[in-house]
């Protein structure tokens, strides 16, 4: 009976160690396909972390990293908006969101799933619109989210949730939108450093200068665009190049 039993609890803990080996393998797969950048790698990458998550169970780091997939998938899909991106984005930010929830469930003291799943929100806003999103109470989720992750670690992906409260603050409709939250959040971004190095940022601040209006926060404004339009990134150097058009 002792053998018998043994054996059991051996038999027992191989398959359990199988399966965190086939769950590693899914995930390392996943992570160099994510790594490999682009929309069909981001795509491939999906399957196969949403595989690791099955296979591990509750894992912190598998299910923040599906959550990325999704978001950065929609977020390509947006880029190129393209055939049906709007019904894409709703349902690559809203699994994104599920996935980012499950994570920060586990580990709310770690910053990634909260950024994600103010980002995730933000791909599924894209895919539904601003409006359907606020009535489904999804603004105080998301300011909670980026905050989390700021008061955490704000330096995270380059000073990512600074800049994503700078964003959020900014792109909210009125009354709830705040121009000078928004600001601070761009000019905290700048001041660390951040903004040389992130032709997304200097989009987005530029456009918030010029909705403030002055002729200093236009003059700003157009220094920023045409770094931007020197963009390597094409969704980015584009925009830069509309905004201009704007301030002639």
């Amino acid at each position: 009976m002792r053998h018998f039993i043994g054996g059991v609890m051996i038999l027992g803990l191989v398959l359990i160690g199988c399966g965190a080996a086939l769950a590693g393998t899914a995930l390392e797969e996943a992570d160099a396909l994510y790594a490999a950048g682009g929309l069909e790698n981001y795509l491939a990458a999906i399957p196969l972390y949403e595989k690791a998550v099955a296979e591990s169970g509750s894992d912190y780091e598998t299910l923040w990293k599906c959550a990325r997939a999704h978001r950065d998938y929609g977020n390509k899909v947006k880029q190129k908006a393209e055939g049906d991106w709007e019904d894409l984005c709703a349902k690559h930010g809203k699994a994104g969101m599920q996935f980012a929830e499950k994570a920060i469930a586990l580990a709310p003291e770690k910053v990634e799933a909260h950024y994600y799943y103010g980002l995730s929100v933000g791909i599924y806003s894209d895919g539904v619109s601003i409006l359907t999103a606020l009535s489904e109470g999804l603004k105080n989720k998301t300011q909670e989210s980026f905050e989390a992750a700021y008061k955490i670690d704000k330096t995270y992906n380059r000073g990512g949730p600074i800049l994503s409260l700078g964003r959020f603050w900014t792109v909210l409709p009125w009354p709830m939108s705040d121009e000078d939250k928004a600001l601070a959040y761009f000019r905290e971004f700048q001041s660390a450093g951040f903004l040389d190095g992130s032709d997304e940022g200097k989009v987005y601040m530029a456009e918030l200068l010029m909705d403030i209006g002055g002729k200093d926060n236009e003059t700003e404004a157009r220094t920023l665009l045409q770094a931007a339009a020197q963009s390597p990134e094409t969704y980015f150097s584009d925009w830069a190049k509309r905004l201009l058009k704007d301030l002639d």
